[in-house]
Formats: structure tokens, C-alpha cells, sequence
């Protein structure tokens, strides 16, 4: 169990950093704070359940371990 806590705890925090990325250039590009703030929210969303998938398939398979 502590192995999908520490997989859960990465994808949290570079969600973090990757979002504040995503609201960045979401507001740099449409100038809206709003707009920012729901593309940002819906890229959290999606992309820590994406994240935390990938990593658990990654967990599960040998390859590249000798």
C-alpha cells in the first residue's frame, strides 16, 4: 500500500507544477482569469487520473528492471 501512496503523492504534486503551467499560458493566451481557472480545473481532473494509471502499469511490469 505504501507503493500507491507514493504514486499518488507524485501525481499530486507534479500536478501541482503542471497545472499552474496549464493556467498560465491558458490566461497568457485567452486573458480571461475565469477561463484560466476552468481549463485548469478540468486538466487537474483528467490528467491525475491518467498520471496515477500510468504509474501503477509502470509499477506492474519488469521491463527495464535487471
Amino acid at each position: 500500500m505504501i507503493q500507491k501512496k507514493r504514486h499518488l503523492a507524485k501525481a499530486i504534486t507534479w500536478r501541482f507544477i503542471s497545472s499552474l503551467t496549464t493556467f498560465i499560458i491558458a490566461y497568457m493566451i485567452t486573458g480571461d482569469f475565469g477561463l484560466g481557472v476552468s481549463i485548469t480545473s478540468v486538466d487537474i481532473i483528467i490528467k491525475i487520473i491518467l498520471y496515477y494509471n500510468h504509474e501503477r502499469l509502470w509499477y506492474k511490469t519488469k521491463w527495464g528492471i535487471k
